[in-house]
């Protein structure tokens, strides 16, 4: 009986490892990586679920109030071979700018500030990538928004690649940082009551194409 019930366990692990979908196929998918090295080179698309920009700003100097911009669009490049040949180009939305406030979602598309009648799309074109650190570089471009265009250079954190456990695509996650002025970009209103810096954190899943 026992030598029965080995014989049994046995063939069944054979079945396991020879299935489609078994021990044998999940030994052989990818894995994750935080080596940037070690990240497939090519073609990737910003996923809109998981590409978020929050910002935030001074508020009359009583708080810090945060939004976002929902509606961002993006392609990068990627070569880790030559991190200074990867290019990055994003479009943003303005309509989408958020501030979990229906009186004040409607003021910000106003041409007190973003003007998304005239200006419905701003957007982001790298100029040159420089490594910084092992996972991390910065990223020089240029930002074109309300009709002004700037150079904006913002820093960026590689956290991992591989393929999604979810939708079985691979992919590769940044976070970013940068500090713009809105004067800048000729976003005047309320100053210097109202803060003139802005802080941008990046938020970025891209997957390839």
């Amino acid at each position: 009986m026992k030598r029965t019930l080995a014989l049994a366990a046995l063939l069944l692990a054979g079945f396991a490892l020879a299935a489609p979908g078994g021990l044998h196929a999940q030994e052989a998918a990818p894995a994750l990586t935080k080596d940037p090295g070690q990240v497939k080179a090519g073609r990737y698309r910003l996923d809109p679920a998981h590409g978020k920009i929050t910002w935030s700003i001074n508020h009359l100097g009583f708080s810090t109030y945060y939004g976002q911009f929902t509606d961002v669009t993006g392609e990068l490049v990627l070569d880790p071979a030559a991190p200074g040949k990867s290019t990055l180009s994003a479009k943003i939305g303005t309509d989408s700018a958020n501030a979990l406030n229906d009186k004040l979602n409607a003021h910000l598309k106003t041409p007190d500030f973003l003007d998304s009648g005239k200006f419905p799309e701003a957007t982001f074109v790298s100029q040159s990538i420089e490594p910084t650190g092992p996972t991390t570089a910065r990223v020089n471009g240029t930002l074109t928004l309300r009709g002004v265009s700037k150079p904006v250079s913002f820093d960026a954190t590689f956290n991992q690649a591989g393929v999604n456990p979810v939708d079985k695509i691979y992919s590769v996650g940044f976070d970013g940082w940068t500090v713009i002025k809105r004067s800048d970009f000729g976003v005047n209103a309320f100053l210097p009551l109202l803060g003139d810096e802005v802080a941008l954190r990046l938020e970025g899943e891209f997957k390839l194409q």
